[in-house]
């Protein structure tokens, strides 16, 4: 299995079947399991073994087809299935750190990670947010007793690349942990854990699924992390992902590769027809060799992604008539779908920050995240000049 290529893993990684030699993967739909005996039913309580199930919060067949896929292709030993990627985050960093730990974020993160960190910051942990894209400020913000570094890896939703090697380097000479939210980057580009990352968090509501249908997170590590540290917590605090979402995070893995690729051609295709529109302040994407931090990217994942945001120098105004003059690409605020997806993040995702912080962030009124789908390139591309027109 270690030999497989990805699209391989992605397709038989994991499965189990029962004793009907099913192809599919089988939707256990159980929350208890019955033992043969009190003594098996004590024994299970004492060691659970791999193959072994005592309740679905702690862990489900169809789960754990789920969790040693994903593992697989991220390269990590083990990985735990959460009920959403928030759910992943929270887990990942709430599992371990304590009161009097000290925590070093990157300030360009998604809202709800801001609030994670505003909630640790409550229970007593210090939280120093820095501008992850600078080397000096990590170098410079670390230091003994810092327990963790978070960042996500490609921002959401200006697409700062962060250099993960980097910031590995740095966190781990004080004894830091790495974790790192890879959604933007995708599991089918992700580079993390060989740059370094310690922890890798993914919302599988995004490519893993792929198709819209339902909400899923997961943490990718160590097994000594996932089982020893990560595990007690979620079991206990009930963050398990269902079994019938399990179920349909594995039936989107199987074509994870093939859509996430076809994505990224579309995104790529029309962030260069996008380069010097008229209507157009500036484009963001990673794959664009005046991107910022397009080697980074390159080297970090070899795409530039699927996501290519843009800023329409008319401002809230443009942006909103841009949006409604859309037809192929629909107005939502998730992202990584098969369908393409438009968002305002200044009046969504991110509406809850301070005005100032959405400038500091370069979260403008006039800005657009575009998650491109795998409908036709071509007709992406006129769909978007067409609302640009009417903007």
């Amino acid at each position: 299995m270690t030999d497989w290529n990805t699209r391989t893993k992605l397709v038989h990684t994991g499965t189990r079947r029962s004793q009907y030699g099913e192809m599919a993967e089988a939707m256990f739909l159980t929350q208890g399991f019955a033992y043969d005996s009190a003594e098996q039913a004590e024994a299970r309580f004492v060691d659970c073994g791999d193959d072994e199930f005592i309740y679905a919060r702690y862990g489900n067949p169809t789960t754990r087809m789920f969790e040693e896929r994903i593992a697989a292709i991220e390269g990590t030993e083990d990985a735990f299935a959460t009920a959403s990627g928030m759910a992943a985050v929270n887990g990942a960093l709430f599992s371990f750190l304590r009161p009097g730990d000290h925590v070093v974020a990157a300030r360009a993160l998604f809202g709800s990670c801001l609030y994670v960190l505003e909630l640790l910051a409550k229970f007593g942990v210090e939280v120093t947010l820095i501008d992850g894209l600078d080397l000096g400020a990590w170098r410079g913000a670390v230091r003994e007793g810092t327990r963790a570094v978070f960042l996500e890896s490609v921002s959401n939703p200006t697409l700062e690349v962060i250099d993960i090697a980097a910031v590995a380097g740095i966190a781990h000479a004080v004894g830091a942990l790495v974790v790192v939210d890879n959604v933007f980057a995708t599991p089918v580009f992700s580079r993390a854990v060989a740059l370094g990352a310690d922890v890798v968090v993914y919302s599988a509501t995004k490519h893993i699924d792929g198709g819209g249908r339902a909400l899923g997170g997961v943490i990718c590590g160590t097994r000594a992390f996932i089982r020893g540290v990560a595990e007690p917590y979620l079991k206990h605090t009930g963050a398990a992902m269902s079994p019938f979402n399990a179920w349909i995070m594995l039936s989107g893995m199987q074509t994870l590769d093939l859509r996430v690729r076809a994505q990224a051609a579309n995104a790529q295709a029309l962030a260069e027809a996008l380069q010097g529109h008229p209507k157009l302040a500036r484009v963001i994407f990673p794959g664009l060799p005046g991107h910022p931090q397009h080697e980074t990217a390159m080297a970090q994942m070899g795409s530039g992604g699927t996501i290519v945001t843009f800023d329409l120098a008319g401002g809230r105004d443009a942006a909103f008539r841009f949006l409604n003059a859309l037809e192929i690409v629909k107005i939502s605020n998730n992202l990584g779908d098969a369908k393409s997806i438009a968002t305002h993040p200044a009046t969504t995702t991110h509406q809850r920050l301070p005005d100032d912080q959405k400038a500091l962030l370069g979260i403008t009124p006039g800005l657009i995240r575009l998650s491109l789908g795998i409908e036709d390139g071509g007709d992406l591309i006129a769909d978007v000049m067409a609302a640009l027109d009417a903007a």
